[in-house]
């Protein structure tokens, strides 16, 4: 009898993490099912991803919202609970440390399934974080722990998960950069209909509470990447989440000449900027990992990652808010060589999760014969 998925996610970077391993299972006709808790509410954040990725559309979509951590995370757990008790599946896979993927797995310990943590193992030490608290409490509860890399696996070690719960199989992110970044390359309009030229501007992404809810901090961040502008004379484009433009309104912060807001864009366009761009600054884990892969030089604006792997090989540096920081940083990225070592893994984390969940259907590339 064939296994039965089922995927809880709801924000952009889960189903570009996910978008593998479901398209493996469409591949090799596993049966699953995707729950959609709409976390993310704007159609541009999350529904569209569906169709630029080649998806088949949810089988639920739960239309959350926002809210507190605990509406937003209790409305999901009681949705999510239903529908896992009519759809029975074997194996609930949850991707990262969103409140989507804390109620996903919530609802699958209390369950017969199998609860399944794809790229666990992460940790920013910084309890402060709410993404930090559900990814701790996720894996101690996963049944199947899916890191993305050694060091990740050790933090699991560490912290008394057995050993036979945790399989390395690199971060889908690389299969999903590696699947996609051609096509970008061939279909995106981004550069053209934002009027840009490769290789001369910078990308900035900003949208984390630590951020964007410190009117002080988010003005330091924003003045900061401003400056360095000012100074390389080129263009700074930030495709702004629609909660960090809430804020700036909110806080009636001005964004500096230099940069300009765009609407958020669709995963290709995003994807070709952050191949094209000369720089990008984050505040996401995910944009860390992408530009690592593209050979992209990033500056974190935090003091902390739960990505070190891209400082030690030199892809990325931890800046902070403070604009003298983010100027001194971002010009010494700059200077870097860009073949650093990929320590994300070769492709085939996707087919490493599924043959784990006891697919015998999607074989990773290296063990085919």
């Amino acid at each position: 009898m064939s296994t039965h998925i089922a995927f809880v996610l709801g924000t952009r970077p889960e189903i570009i993490k996910l978008a593998p391993v479901i398209r493996a299972c469409v591949d090799g006709d596993v049966p699953f099912t995707v729950v959609h808790t709409g976390q993310h509410y704007s159609e541009k954040l999350d529904e569209v991803f569906f169709t630029d990725l080649h998806l088949p559309e949810p089988d639920y979509n739960l239309a959350v919202g926002s809210g507190t951590h605990g509406e937003q995370t209790g409305r999901m757990l009681i949705d999510i609970e239903q529908i896992l008790l009519d759809e029975d599946p074997d194996i609930v896979l949850v991707q990262g440390d969103t409140n989507s993927a804390l109620a996903g797995g919530i609802a699958a310990m209390k369950l017969d399934a199998k609860l399944g943590h794809v790229e666990a193992g992460l940790r920013s030490f910084d309890r402060e974080m709410p993404e930090e608290l559900n990814r701790i409490l996720v894996d101690h509860g996963a049944d199947l722990l899916f890191p993305p890399t050694e060091d990740s696996a050790a933090r699991l070690r560490e912290e008394g998960i057995p050993p036979e719960r945790v399989t390395i199989t690199g971060n889908t992110i690389v299969d999903a950069v590696l699947q996609n970044r051609d096509i970008a390359a061939e279909h995106s309009d981004a550069l053209e209909d934002l009027d840009l030229s490769a290789g001369e501007f910078v990308l900035l992404t900003a949208h984390r509470p630590g951020n964007v809810d410190d009117p002080d901090r988010f003005a330091k961040l924003l003045e900061g990447v401003n400056r360095y502008a000012e100074l390389a004379n080129t263009t700074v484009v930030y495709p702004i989440h629609p909660r960090s433009a809430e804020k700036l309104e909110a806080f009636d912060l001005t964004v500096p000449e230099r940069i300009r807001c765009v609407e958020p864009l669709n995963f290709l366009d995003f994807l070709h900027l952050e191949d094209t761009a000369s720089l990008v600054f984050t505040d996401s884990g995910g944009v860390q990992e992408e530009t690592c892969i593209l050979g992209t030089p990033c500056v974190t604006l935090r003091e902390n990652t739960e990505r070190p792997e891209t400082l030690d090989v030199g892809s990325n540096v931890l800046a902070g808010p403070e604009p003298e920081s983010i100027v001194v940083n971002a010009f010494e990225m700059q200077t870097k060589s860009t073949d650093w070592e990929l320590p994300f893994g070769d492709g085939n984390a996707a087919a490493r999760i599924l043959a784990q969940c006891g697919v015998e259907s999607v074989v990773p590339t290296e063990a085919r014969s």
